[in-house]
C-alpha cells in the first residue's frame, strides 16, 4: 500500500490514492498509521476514490479512528493531486458535504469552495434546538456547522488559552452529540483574525481549513469582520472569502514524502 505525507500550513496527512484500486481500511489500521512513533503520523488520513459524478471523490479518518465528513486543508491537498495529474486548473471533487469546486491559482496557491455553513442546531449539529450564537457555555462562544460543528471562541489573547484543557474540555460538552472542533480567535482588526485550533480527535494541530472557515463566519454574524478575512493559523495565513456560494478558502500546500507501508506493519496493525 502506496501512501503520500502532505501538508497545509502544518496540518498534515497521509493520502491514499484508492482511484482503479480496492483499498480496505479498518479503525486498528487507521489509528496504527496515525501513530506518530510506530506508524507514520498524521492529522487526519484521506482516501481518494474514483469519482461518482466528479473527478475525485475523499474519504477523511481521524487520527483516533473514526472518520470526519470534511477537513479543508485535507480537500486543498487532495486537489492538488488531482491538479497535477489532470493538468488542469479547475475541478470538482466529491465529500460528505456534497460537489466542492477548487481552483489552481496562478501564485500556486489552492482555493476550494467549503460549502454554505450550516447555521441551524440540527445541521451542526447540538443536542437540543437553541440560538447557535451565545451558546449557553462558559465563554459565550458560537457554534457553526462546516460539515464538522466546530465552537469558536472570542478572546483577547489566544497566546494565553490553555488550549489542551479547554479544548478537550469543549470537544466533549454534551450539548455536541457528534464532538466538536474548538477554536480560539482573537481579532486583529476587521479584516484579519489570529486563530488557534483544538481538533475534534483529541489534538492541537498547526492549522485548521474547515475552523478557519467557521471562524470567519462567526466574525462575520457577530458583525466584528468584514466577510473577506485573513486568518492567521500557527502554520501560517488562510484567506477566507464567505460569498453567496459558499465559503472559499485558499492557502498553501505542499508533498513532503511518499513511501509504502511493510507487509508486516499491515499484517500487525489488521
Amino acid at each position: 500500500m502506496r501512501f503520500l505525507k502532505m501538508h497545509g500550513l502544518g496540518n498534515d496527512f497521509v493520502m491514499l490514492d484508492a482511484r482503479g484500486q480496492d483499498v480496505r481500511l479498518s479503525a486498528p489500521l487507521v489509528r496504527a498509521i496515525g501513530d506518530r512513533h510506530r506508524g507514520v503520523g498524521f492529522d487526519q488520513l484521506i482516501v481518494l476514490r474514483d469519482g461518482d459524478g466528479a473527478d475525485v471523490t475523499l474519504d477523511f479518518w481521524n487520527a483516533d479512528g473514526s472518520t470526519a465528513g470534511a477537513c479543508g486543508n485535507g480537500t486543498r491537498c487532495a486537489a492538488r493531486l488531482v491538479f497535477d495529474d489532470l493538468g488542469t486548473d479547475r475541478l470538482t471533487l466529491r465529500t460528505e458535504r456534497g460537489l466542492l469546486q477548487a481552483e489552481h491559482c496562478a501564485d500556486g496557491r489552492i482555493r476550494v469552495n467549503m460549502g454554505a455553513p450550516e447555521l441551524t442546531w440540527d445541521r451542526v449539529p447540538l443536542a437540543r434546538d437553541i440560538p447557535l450564537d451565545p451558546l449557553p457555555l462558559d465563554g459565550s462562544p458560537a457554534a457553526v456547522g462546516m460539515g464538522n460543528p466546530h465552537c469558536v471562541f472570542f478572546v483577547e489573547d489566544v497566546a494565553q488559552v490553555d488550549l489542551p484543557t479547554l479544548g478537550a474540555r469543549f470537544e466533549h460538552d454534551p450539548l455536541f452529540p457528534e464532538r466538536t472542533n474548538v477554536e480560539f480567535v482573537q481579532v486583529i482588526d476587521r479584516s484579519t483574525l489570529r486563530m488557534r485550533v483544538w481538533e475534534r480527535g483529541g489534538m492541537i494541530t498547526q492549522a485548521c481549513g474547515s475552523g478557519a472557515c467557521a471562524v470567519a463566519v462567526a466574525a462575520a454574524l457577530r458583525g466584528l469582520t468584514e466577510r473577506t478575512v485573513r486568518v492567521i493559523l500557527d502554520g501560517g495565513p488562510l484567506d477566507i472569502d464567505w460569498r453567496e456560494d459558499g465559503v472559499w478558502m485558499t492557502g498553501e500546500t505542499a508533498l513532503t514524502f511518499e513511501g509504502t507501508f511493510s507487509d508486516a506493519f499491515l499484517a500487525g496493525a489488521a
